[in-house]
């Protein structure tokens, strides 16, 4: 992992209006990612991890402070940047190979550049096999499980080449097997790609936090409380690391941090950082 930020978020501060209130859902958030780094957002329902994300993501606007990538101020989504979703999003008249192939003729329009449609779809083959769906790539979304369509919409993803994927909470509608076979695929696909993707990933899963990490990065209602560094030696899968000290006594703390260290803050609402 290089040691070259990617990711400057600078006193970040988002509020909304309603019904003559406002309503402060991000304050004085400040975190700075390196190129090629993991990073988990935790904490409670709530507490701004999605908020955050959907900043990053462009769909919303900081009502102060700032987000750099690549030294350049962002305020829309760009090309840059690609997210993955809790929901699937694909579209259900398309196959799996045309949902992907659409979202790399897509990104080379706003790259301004063109694509043919033949080569568009061999981006999509190759990225479809590699979350393992060969044989699939011809079904609709109906005919695929929960799990499937979630790989179409992570290769859909990683097949227009981002520099920095965006995951909110992608697998928390999945059952235990199925999370822990994606959950291992992202990490063979951040490990192998030759050029290793920044991943910001917003999970309430703390195991998959500690899983997937570099960092892990704890929120408490709109701050960072702290971050947290995840040594686990890599690679990383659960029959390797669950029963090691280093992953317990990593649990350990963050449990404490979720349900006794920021019982106070949580209850003043941040007034004590």
């Amino acid at each position: 992992m290089e040691n070259e930020a990617i990711i400057e978020i600078k006193n970040l501060s988002l509020s909304y209006e309603s019904e003559n209130t406002t309503y402060e859902a991000l304050k004085n958030i400040n975190l700075t990612v390196n190129r090629g780094e993991f990073i988990c957002i935790v904490g409670s329902s709530g507490c701004g991890k999605s908020t955050l994300l959907s900043v990053l993501e462009g769909l919303q606007t900081a009502t102060s402070g700032s987000i750099k990538i690549n030294g350049k101020e962002i305020h829309s989504a760009g090309v840059e940047r690609a997210v993955v979703f809790q929901s699937y999003s694909l579209f259900p008249w398309m196959t799996a190979k045309e949902n992907v192939a659409f979202s790399v003729n897509e990104n080379y329009k706003k790259r301004g550049e063109k694509i043919s449609r033949k080569k568009a779809s061999e981006i999509a083959l190759a990225f479809l096999h590699k979350v393992e769906l060969n044989g699939f790539e011809d079904k609709l979304p109906g005919e695929l499980s929960g799990g499937m369509q979630q790989r179409v919409a992570i290769a859909r993803a990683m097949a227009c080449d981002p520099e920095i994927l965006l995951m909110d909470e992608p697998f928390g509608a999945l059952d235990a097997k199925i999370r822990e076979n994606l959950q291992n695929l992202i990490l063979k696909m951040w490990r192998e790609d030759e050029r290793k993707k920044t991943i910001i990933f917003v999970t309430h899963d703390l195991n998959e936090a500690e899983l997937l990490a570099d960092r892990i990065v704890f929120m408490i209602p709109k701050h960072i409380y702290t971050v947290i560094e995840d040594n686990l030696p890599r690679p990383r899968n659960y029959p390797c690391i669950q029963e090691s000290k280093e992953y317990k006594e990593l649990y350990q703390k963050l449990v404490k941090y979720f349900y006794h260290e920021t019982n106070e803050l949580i209850d003043s609402e941040g007034a004590n950082l």
